[in-house]
């Protein structure tokens, strides 16, 4: 599979095996997976050049990671291959289709980043840095990975995914990074569970609106089965793309980030600086919902390719 763009984006973050519910009782299968790992395989299958910035064992899980990524197109070239062993999340899928996880995570490769293993700078034609997941609060790694995030800020539109989990995060610290990355990040995309964790005081959406005005960050709100927000300067667009029958809800907030992202691209505003007027705005949630659904339709992180989603509106 083959990128279709010379401009790329640059996904940074972990990859790690889900051990999901086979068909026989007591059964687990294991996936590829890990938020960043999906968001950048949905890219590639968009044909976005995707370029997987992680760590990933020498371990049989790691090779399987390895593959999988490279298989769908996704480019290793700043991945790093590491001694300690892969990352393991347990799931449990409820009747509704939503995934509950344990996570075996303790010194395992994602989160041992030295600033030696991150590049000084991202490669020539980056548009976007996406962040996100377990890897902005497992240390040592996350550390390494903000000042990276840090260090990109005004030479590529930079996106974060937040994606918190009770299991190794708090409400304090969830609460402090993500005030932090609205006044830093350009494009912030949270769900409804991530407001409710962090701020379980504050009204979702009244929060993104005043985020937009005070921060500097695009808002991105989703809500699952309710939809989209986008809030940019307190002005609101909202877009909803059913699933027809929910399978599993795994990799849908992966696969809707990416989608934005690409369809942002598309557009013609993903660059650094680039004025997101609200058409674009609106039309690239449309999309992201669009491919979210598709994912739901299937089981696990199985995102869309390109040819099985609309044409993104130039409005």
């Amino acid at each position: 599979m083959e990128s279709h763009h010379a401009a790329g984006i640059v996904v940074a973050g972990e990859a790690l095996i889900d051990l999901v519910p086979g068909r026989a009782a007591g059964e687990y299968v294991a996936k590829p997976g890990g938020g960043p790992a999906n968001a950048a395989v949905a890219l590639a299958r968009l044909g976005m050049r995707a370029m997987f910035l992680g760590r990933l064992a020498r371990d049989g899980f790691g090779n399987q990671l390895a593959d999988w990524l490279a298989g769908n197109g996704v480019d290793l070239t700043l991945t790093v291959r590491a001694d300690e062993p892969t990352t393991l999340a347990v799931a449990s899928i409820g009747a509704d289709g939503g995934a509950d996880y344990t996570f075996y995570w303790r010194d395992t490769a994602n989160w041992q980043w030295s600033a030696a293993e991150l590049p000084s700078t991202l490669p020539a034609g980056v548009l976007a840095l996406h962040v996100g997941s377990l890897a902005t609060v497992m240390q040592p790694g996350a550390a390494a990975l903000a000042d990276l995030l840090r260090r990109c800020d005004g030479t590529v539109t930079t996106f974060i995914d937040p994606n918190f989990r009770s299991a190794v995060d708090t409400r304090a610290a969830a609460a402090v990074r993500l005030s932090g990355w609205v006044d830093q990040c350009d494009v912030v995309k949270v769900s409804v569970d991530d407001l409710a964790f962090a701020f379980p005081d504050d009204d979702p959406h009244q929060l993104a609106r005043a985020w937009s005005v005070d921060g500097r960050a695009l808002m991105v709100l989703t809500d699952g089965p309710r939809g989209a927000h986008a809030y940019t300067d307190g002005a609101h667009v909202r877009a909803q793309v059913a699933a027809r029958t929910v399978v599993d809800t795994i990799g849908a907030g992966d696969t809707f980030g990416a989608a934005f992202l690409y369809a942002l691209g598309e557009l013609g505003v993903l660059q650094v600086g680039a004025s997101r007027p609200l058409p674009a705005i609106e039309s690239a949630l449309e999309f992201a919902c669009a491919a979210a659904a598709v994912t739901c339709e299937r089981a696990g992180a199985d995102s869309p390719t390109r040819g099985e989603l609309p044409a993104i509106q130039r409005r």
